[in-house]
């Protein structure tokens, strides 16, 4: 029995749900996002929300039905509040700015490093050395966050690069005479 999956999902004021079979359809203003259920589980519109159910009792219909309901519940959130993620540099010299649909970031490398950013994601940079990315997709941050910080990745003896704000960086001690 999902844990996860038992719960309904509200849909907040302005967020539209169409059901067509086993695919929902998520509006909010022009954005438009669409699920695919898996044909294990069936798709119910109550009056509380959305409810996801298993058709069986598989094992593969069991683990689909809470991660399922937790991508449906991903999209209602992300379409009606939206997901941030902030990034700090730490680092002598590390400093970000956004510059039409570029962000260029130097992070101690002989050249500056440019990075488009994609639709759907909006980035900004409120301090030289803070990063702000977000966006209606959950896995389109996280996917931004991990890029940007892949450019320079916390290293464990000084705890420079690229990390998120309040994540912690295990410290190692130097090498010793």
């Amino acid at each position: 029995m999902s844990r996860v999956g038992k719960n309904s999902i509200r849909i907040p004021d302005g967020v539209s749900v169409a059901l067509n079979g086993n695919v929902l359809s998520i509006k909010k203003g022009g954005i438009e996002e669409v699920y695919n259920v898996p044909e294990c589980l069936k798709v119910e519109r109550t009056d509380d929300g959305i409810v996801l159910a298993p058709l069986n009792s598989a094992q593969v219909t069991r683990a689909l039905w809470g991660t399922s309901q937790r991508n449906v519940s991903n999209i209602v959130v992300g379409l009606s509040e939206g997901f941030k993620t902030e990034l700090e540099m730490v680092g002598v010299g590390y400093k970000a700015a956004v510059s039409g649909s570029k962000l260029t970031m130097q992070l101690g490398f002989s050249h500056d490093i440019v990075y488009d950013i994609p639709g759907g994601i909006s980035i900004a940079c409120p301090k030289p050395t803070t990063i702000v990315v977000s966006g209606h997709c959950k896995k389109q941050v996280g996917d931004v966050v991990a890029v940007l910080r892949g450019y320079r990745p916390p290293e464990p003896y000084k705890g420079k690069g690229v990390m998120k704000v309040g994540e912690f960086v295990y410290r190692k001690e130097g090498k010793k005479k």
